[in-house]
């Protein structure tokens, strides 16, 4: 298969996104592989003023810890497939010359503020912007607009609610064809996971599909407001650009 004719999807999310339950959509596919965010390690190894992340000495055991490699060998390799799906975290982008983007198709995965930093605070308690991935999101789109395209953004809320027509939309913008299978798979952990799946996708490996959105019934913790409020201006740019 000739490198032009790879499709590399990359998926450039926040935490607490769905992305996951994205990943396990397009690993349905025939002709799809999908990485679970191969630049983890680098992260962890990159940036030291950061919060600690669960079992974090296995993920940079288990994976390459150098992005540049990380780059050449896995995002930029040839894997065999025609669609590469990579599942990657937007605040994972550090430290590394941002070149390679132009051969990817990026996709900008993001949620409600309210809800993500309620949930993310749940397994990291103390966390700040940086950490949140809102704003390298927003970085994301703007070198997207500077080069004269229109970003693809995909609310979270709105995949839930209206998961086959996202899809259908999100296939159409990346230029794939949309599958039925896309809309289901099997419980239970899956194969292309990484280390840190036990930590974070608990909810995911009991899902058999998109779950019907539910909004959170608990209160807000008060002390995450000025983040908040940090976070909704940088989610509100982006919506303009968010499939309907």
């Amino acid at each position: 298969m000739s490198e032009q004719s790879v499709k590399r999807i990359s998926v450039w999310s926040g935490p607490r996104n769905i992305s996951t339950a994205l990943m396990y959509s397009f690993a349905q596919r025939a002709d799809t592989q999908v990485f679970d965010e191969p630049l983890y390690a680098h992260y962890l190894s990159s940036i030291a003023d950061r919060p600690e992340h669960p079992g974090e000495q296995k993920i940079l055991d288990a994976q390459e810890n150098d992005g540049r490699r990380v780059v050449e060998n896995t995002l930029m390799a040839d894997h065999g497939p025609p669609v590469l799906f990579f599942k990657n975290m937007a605040h994972h982008l550090v430290d590394l010359d941002w070149s390679f983007l132009d051969g990817m198709t990026n996709v900008l995965l993001t949620r409600q503020p309210r809800d993500m930093l309620h949930s993310y605070s749940k397994t990291i308690p103390n966390f700040g912007l940086a950490d949140t991935g809102y704003d390298k999101l927003k970085q994301l789109a703007d070198e997207i607009v500077a080069k004269g395209q229109e970003p693809v953004v995909i609310d979270s809320k709105r995949l839930l609610e209206s998961p086959e027509l996202i899809l259908r939309q999100l296939c159409d913008r990346v230029g794939i064809e949309f599958e039925d299978s896309m809309l289901s798979w099997e419980a239970g952990s899956k194969a292309d996971e990484g280390v840190w799946a036990p930590h974070w996708y608990q909810n995911a490996h009991l899902s058999t599909g998109f779950v019907a959105y539910k909004s959170k019934a608990e209160a807000f913790p008060k002390r995450l407001q000025p983040l908040l409020d940090e976070c909704q201006d940088l989610y509100d740019e982006l919506m303009p650009f968010a499939l309907q």
